[in-house]
């Protein structure tokens, strides 16, 4: 049993799932040849957990049934002194054993759905297992648009002009929610609230585009968002590394694609392979903006990572308006696609180094919460308490018979 086991998280149930598998294989590659062990912990798209050797192929992804039988169950646990593991939860043979991996920390390569909106990071909290990426609180800010947004506009952000509303909204009122688009004035813009990876987001120039939108958009979300299209937009991301009180940002990247609002394609196939994730993606890096705005998108991004409390590596994405140089924040990505590390190769930092930072954090960030009393000796628990209870549960009791 190593002490330096990196659990290597990923899949989940969410429409990302195939490009969170990439994510954890770029990580895994990078690490090959660190002192860390690697561990992989891969959630299906039904939520089983699972781990073993072959799931560090991503060959044997071709065959999602054949790899779930050579895969054994798993769960997190903790052991006899109290520390996390990950636990086989059955024996791969007749005389062999569950193991158990002692967990260093854990780098969460979700994207979308469970695993980024905070829900993972939350049963880690539970665990008291070090984990990389943001928190909590903004993992699941990041991941809502519309919540996100808000925030920023309340701290005069600037954010395009947009509403959102939900499936039984549309179902009780469509006229409304469509006069709503009148008045934004077409083209717009339809998006998932939850989704990335520009899943379900769609351009529509007339009525009849938007609720043939809508309608494809409800089968990834029952919350969806319309927003004024920015045009002409070009789209600038920057990455922030670090915490909220020690932060450095990126270089500033222009994505290119086919249409002026990037597809999934466009961001994981543009060269007809998807294989290396979002790295594969035309980009020109740095972006061909003006010092002046590169130095301002640099500035908000930190800002913006601040404000949501982030830390490890986080995209932050822009829409700018080439005509106006108008500049609006878009969303913030707490657990981007690759781990934007082609970002950070233009700092110096490769693949590897950026992951050995994200280990480092998390560990600082556990042991800062490790520093912090975590109990309080009360007498809620005395007997004078239990006996308050048993009162209690008298009087429903009474309360019943009568």
């Amino acid at each position: 049993m190593s002490s330096s086991n990196i659990v290597v998280a990923f899949g989940g149930t969410s429409p990302e799932h195939e490009v969170s598998v990439l994510s954890a294989m770029q990580v895994i590659a990078s690490l090959k040849d660190s002192n860390y062990d690697l561990v992989p912990l891969y959630i299906t798209k039904s939520g089983r957990w699972l781990t073993g050797e072959p799931l560090q192929d991503i060959e044997n992804f071709q065959n999602l049934d054949v790899l779930k039988e050579q895969a054994t169950p798993c769960t997190f646990s903790h052991d006899d002194l109290g520390k996390p593991i990950l636990l086989e939860t059955e024996k791969k043979g007749f005389f062999s054993s569950p193991e158990s991996y002692s967990i260093h920390a854990v780098i969460p390569a979700f994207h979308g759905s469970e695993g980024e909106n905070g829900a993972f990071q939350g049963t880690c909290e539970m665990y008291n297992i070090p984990f990389a990426g943001s928190g909590v609180f903004a993992s699941s800010l990041g991941m809502d648009k519309v919540k996100a947004k808000d925030i920023c506009r309340t701290h005069d952000i600037p954010v395009v002009d947009g509403y959102d509303f939900f499936e039984s909204e549309w179902e009780q009122d469509q006229k409304s929610i469509l006069t709503l688009a009148d008045q934004l004035g077409y083209p717009v813009v339809l998006k998932p609230v939850t989704l990335g990876s520009s899943i379900g987001v769609t351009k529509a120039t007339n009525q009849d585009e938007l609720i043939e939108a809508i309608e494809n958009g409800f089968r990834y979300d029952e919350n969806l968002m319309v927003e004024k299209a920015v045009s002409p937009l070009t789209e600038i991301n920057c990455s922030v590394l670090g915490t909220a009180d020690d932060l450095q940002t990126s270089v500033c990247e222009q994505p290119l694609g086919q249409e002026e609002t990037l597809s999934f394609e466009d961001k994981y196939q543009s060269d007809g392979d998807g294989s290396k994730g979002m790295a594969s993606a035309d980009r020109i890096i740095p972006a061909e903006i003006s010092d002046e705005l590169t130095k301002k998108i640099r500035s908000l991004s930190a800002q913006i990572f601040k404000l949501f409390r982030a830390s490890g590596v986080a995209r932050l994405d822009f829409l700018l308006n080439s005509e106006t140089n108008e500049l609006y924040f878009n969303e913030i990505n707490t657990i981007p696609g690759s781990f934007s590390f082609y970002l950070w190769e233009e700092s110096g930092m490769n693949m590897r180094e950026l992951m050995l930072k994200l280990i480092e954090i998390a560990l600082k960030k556990n042991r800062k919460k490790m520093g912090r009393i975590r109990s309080y000796e009360t007498n809620l628990l005395d007997e004078k308490a239990v006996q308050g209870i048993k009162g209690l549960k008298g009087k429903e009791n009474q309360s019943q018979d009568s």
